[in-house]
């Protein structure tokens, strides 16, 4: 281990340990904002910030590859699929008190369980494991791809399917809300026609 290694403490942290704790409490902070706020479109915003922060803490972990999958596919597609979601849908824009069920200490205490689990689970996983900082990287880019689309396609490919499933039921309620509108008393034809019709006789 270097005298630099060995001269640098929990005490002393470096300027990207610093940038890693700023932009991890952003990201914290634009997280509960997703979940808490009551305007779906301003929900969806605050998760593009989430996922960015995301992106630019895998940045400096020098995990370059995972951040730029996290900004084209989650930054890029799912965002845009939940706004087209909202706009096929024709979800309010301003407040809607729809959006909060009245369970948030429901949540929060789920939300508390499987974050703890999540921790104890990486914890367990990894304790016996170290990484020799000063040593050659363990990965690259051609390792983190091969291993991506050789041993992980099934789930991108459940994932590419289930975000098609989320569109296009998407269009099928933005269908069903236009059929019903159509259907609705005094716009229809069907209602029209005996007006027509009264007309016609009270004249006769």
């Amino acid at each position: 281990m270097s005298l630099a290694a060995e001269s640098h403490g929990f005490l002393s942290p470096t300027g990207v340990e610093i940038a890693f704790l700023l932009v991890g409490l952003v990201t914290f902070g634009a997280a509960i904002v997703t979940v808490t706020t009551r305007q779906l479109v301003h929900a969806a915003l605050w998760l593009v910030v989430t996922l960015g922060g995301l992106a630019v803490e895998y940045l400096l972990l020098t995990a370059e590859f995972i951040a730029w999958v996290q900004v084209l596919i989650y930054v890029g597609s799912v965002v845009v699929l939940l706004l087209f979601g909202l706009m096929l849908t024709r979800a309010p824009i301003g407040r809607s008190p729809d959006a909060d069920s009245g369970n948030r200490w429901a949540a929060l205490t789920v939300a508390l369980a499987a974050a703890a689990a999540l921790v104890w689970v990486v914890v367990d996983a990894f304790r016996t494991t170290w990484i020799d900082l000063n040593g050659p990287a363990a990965g690259s880019t051609e390792v983190t791809g091969a291993s991506l689309f050789q041993n992980w396609v099934l789930p991108f490919e459940a994932l590419s399917v289930l975000l098609l499933a989320a569109l296009v039921g998407a269009i099928v309620l933005s269908r069903k809300a236009k059929a019903d509108t159509a259907t609705a008393p005094g716009t229809a034809p069907a209602d029209r026609t005996p007006a027509d019709g009264s007309d016609k006789e009270g004249t006769r």
